[in-house]
């Protein structure tokens, strides 16, 4: 209850030490203005993290539709996000209405996509964020279907991401849920599997050929890109918060998997 005035009392205060009664008053109104654009602006942000939950279920499910049936580990996938996402409550069925909404054949795609681009000011990496997620339900099942594909196409050119960008960011997904995080725990100081070293690789988004330098360069990159500090003042959801801090994680470990390899200090 402070919060919504806390405006017109440090308003009224300032204004009655410096222009008394008159001072006050004016000081008064200026922070009724405050207040005004601050709780108009924590709706937005209320609204718009709101938006950033709808468009991620309901994109998911028209994903998991699009290859004709929505396989039984696409909706576990669906349902163990909501859970990590700690959604309870009217908030769960909201994203599981969210999801249903998605497999209707008249869902609003581009409509639906483009406002949520609107919302989130064409931030690229929380654009780059829903992508990700879309790609762990398309890989849900452990195959990429062709259908699921030309519709991951469509949606990342809606959100401004080219095909080659999608291409990274299958890399990415696929090393990510298929390879490397199966292979954690290896310890951090013996050599890897061939395989994992080059999951890290695909996770840095870099060439396995690249000097130390373009390899230090890309790690930073991808994690200024996932960082979960930098997500949240963007505007990702806070119940999201889980999920970009795992992804952090696994950029670190890609990290760390090439530096014992590459003996980098």
């Amino acid at each position: 209850m402070l919060a919504h005035i806390k405006g017109k009392l440090i308003g009224f205060f300032f204004g009655l030490l410096i222009g008394n009664i008159p001072g006050a008053l004016l000081g008064l109104w200026l922070g009724h203005l405050v207040d005004k654009k601050l709780a108009n602006a924590w709706l937005f942000n209320k609204d718009a993290q709101a938006e950033f939950l709808y468009t991620t279920f309901a994109t998911m499910g028209h994903v998991a539709k699009s290859s004709g049936q929505v396989s039984s580990e696409e909706i576990r996938l669906a349902e163990q996000l909501m859970t990590q996402m700690r959604l309870q409550g009217e908030q769960r069925v909201q994203a599981q209405n969210a999801f249903r909404e998605g497999k209707s054949a008249d869902f609003p795609l581009t409509e639906t996509l483009r406002r949520f681009r609107t919302r989130v000011k064409d931030s690229r990496n929380l654009l780059r964020f829903f992508m990700e997620v879309q790609l762990q339900l398309a890989f849900a099942d452990g195959e990429l279907h062709p259908e699921e594909r030309r519709l991951l196409l469509t949606i990342a050119v809606e959100l401004g991401f080219s095909e080659a960008e999608l291409e990274q960011l299958l890399a990415f997904a696929e090393a990510q849920l298929h390879g490397f995080r199966q292979g954690h725990g290896t310890g951090g100081h013996t050599q890897p599997p061939a395989e994992r070293l080059r999951d890290a690789y695909r996770i840095l988004e870099v060439e396995e050929g690249a000097d130390d330098s373009t390899v230090k360069r890309a790690y930073r990159r991808q994690m200024s890109k996932h960082h979960p500090d930098k997500l949240a003042a963007q505007g990702l959801p806070k119940e999201m918060m889980d999920m970009a801090k795992e992804k952090a994680q696994d950029i670190q470990q890609a990290w760390e998997t090439i530096k014992a390899v590459r003996k980098i200090r």
